[in-house]
């Protein structure tokens, strides 16, 4: 088949194009702009646009499906030209149930967890060698893309993302899976550009539910009171697993999960974690995985990339970075790292780099959320503010936001860059929390200074 992709360069894009590709598929694709890692290694393969822009003379009777990326507008002009022609039009979430239909789905949904459990799934299934099609939203070790498709893998594990699925199709993309295996790991108010109340947002999750084929199952976060709640209410004709989280002990900045065979050191760490990896073990169970197999496959996890990921460490002194940008995650994240290092000073670095957190109305979710950490410093940037078209904030704002008097804010890069190298890291662990960059930081210069 020939597939078009209109915005090839995005990261969940480029790498079903590449699955795609890989599968034997001919592949074209369009983007205004394609950065690294997407532009290297669709260049790899031969799929890099030669020129960047929208070039509506590509789309021709020829192409058998088009592919829309989120990235794209409703008015691209590409788009035009394959409604004009009267082409089949699938958003990124769509064609993958088209590649998944005759298989059976799982699919890992929630405001928090989906990728690190999504990971650890395909984690246990490859250390046993077990195939299985997929799609997560982080590069894995040991994995090449980011979405897999075959004709004859029997599962496809899918992260189940609640945001919207195309500039056409305004449905979350995890209510077009139709799972026959479901898990729902929390609920917390995201994306409120999208889901402007609570209510609404919670909303998405009942339709979730309501998409499980019948007779299919839903594991769900019993510790989570709304996802409880939510789940426990639903009437679809579904078997219902609640998972809780295992018990463990911290001993020497090592964590050790305890199991019917007695305590094992894993590589993942914090509460919220455990409660992950828990769920992660009920759904492979389902896929055929019995607890022995899953614990000693677990023991090697050592995370999705940018999920408590450790990028520097020395006999005193260790500094990680994390995706964390939502309340909930801020919040999980410090304490998990606390509860690591007792006996070291915490350093906790956050971006506001969201849309939701960059949202004044928003700002009052994040109290409280930095209170583990020894040393807390929030950074944002007001352009990015501006660029978004959100409401100027203000220093004090942030303050009383968090609710912290020792808060620290920064609004220049370079401002948060000397603070961060000139600090003592000696028995300290550093907690670098973003869906950005603070502005320019490389990440790799940090550990030059963890002595």
């Amino acid at each position: 088949m020939h597939i078009h992709f209109i915005a090839i360069g995005g990261s969940a894009m480029h790498n079903l194009a590449l699955a795609l590709h890989n599968k034997g598929e001919q592949i074209t694709g369009s983007d205004d702009e394609i950065f690294d890692p997407s532009k290297s290694r669709l260049e790899a393969k031969r799929l890099l646009p030669e020129s960047y822009g929208w070039f509506p003379e590509k789309i021709t009777t020829s192409i058998d499906a088009v592919i829309l990326g989120m990235h794209a507008k409703a008015d691209n002009p590409e788009l035009l030209k394959a409604k004009e022609l009267g082409l089949k039009i699938y958003s990124y979430p769509e064609y993958l149930f088209e590649q998944s239909k005759h298989k059976t789905r799982v699919v890992i949904g929630g405001s928090h967890g989906k990728t690190t459990i999504t990971s650890m799934i395909l984690h246990v299934m490859h250390y046993h060698n077990k195939e299985v099609d997929y799609m997560v939203g982080a590069q894995l070790e040991g994995f090449d893309t980011m979405v897999h498709l075959t004709e004859e893998n029997d599962f496809m594990v899918l992260e189940g993302d609640e945001y919207l699925s195309s500039p056409i199709d305004r449905r979350p993309k995890f209510h077009l899976y139709q799972p026959n295996i479901a898990l729902l790991s929390g609920i917390a108010w995201d994306h409120i550009n999208v889901f402007p109340t609570y209510e609404n947002y919670v909303e998405q999750f009942q339709i979730f539910l309501e998409q499980i084929t019948d007779g299919g199952a839903i594991i769900y976060n019993e510790e989570d009171p709304e996802v409880k709640r939510v789940v426990e209410a639903s009437e679809a004709r579904i078997k219902k697993y609640p998972y809780t989280t295992p018990e463990y002990t911290v001993e020497n900045n090592e964590t050790l999960l305890e199991t019917p065979e007695g305590a094992m050191p894993i590589e993942v760490f914090g509460k919220h974690n455990l409660n992950n990896l828990e769920g992660a073990r009920w759904v492979c169970q389902l896929m055929g995985v019995d607890a022995d197999d899953f614990y000693e496959a677990i023991a090697t996890f050592k995370g999705a990339s940018k999920r408590l990921e450790k990028i520097a460490e020395t006999q005193t002194a260790v500094a990680y970075k994390d995706f964390a940008h939502s309340p909930s995650k801020v919040k999980a994240t410090t304490q998990a790292v606390k509860n690591q290092y007792p006996d070291r000073t915490l350093i906790a670095c956050l971006e506001l780099h969201t849309y939701s957190s960059l949202n004044p109305e928003f700002l009052s979710e994040y109290k409280g959320a930095l209170d583990a950490a020894d040393s807390a410093v929030v950074f944002y940037s007001p352009h990015a503010v501006m660029v978004k078209g959100l409401e100027e904030i203000k220093g004090e704002q942030i303050d009383e936001a968090f609710d912290r008097e020792d808060l620290i804010v920064f609004t220049n890069p370079a401002d948060f860059k000397t603070y961060l190298y000139s600090q003592d890291f000696d028995n300290a662990a550093l907690l670098l929390m973003s869906s950005g960059n603070y502005g320019g930081l490389d990440f790799d210069t940090v550990k030059d200074y963890i002595k």
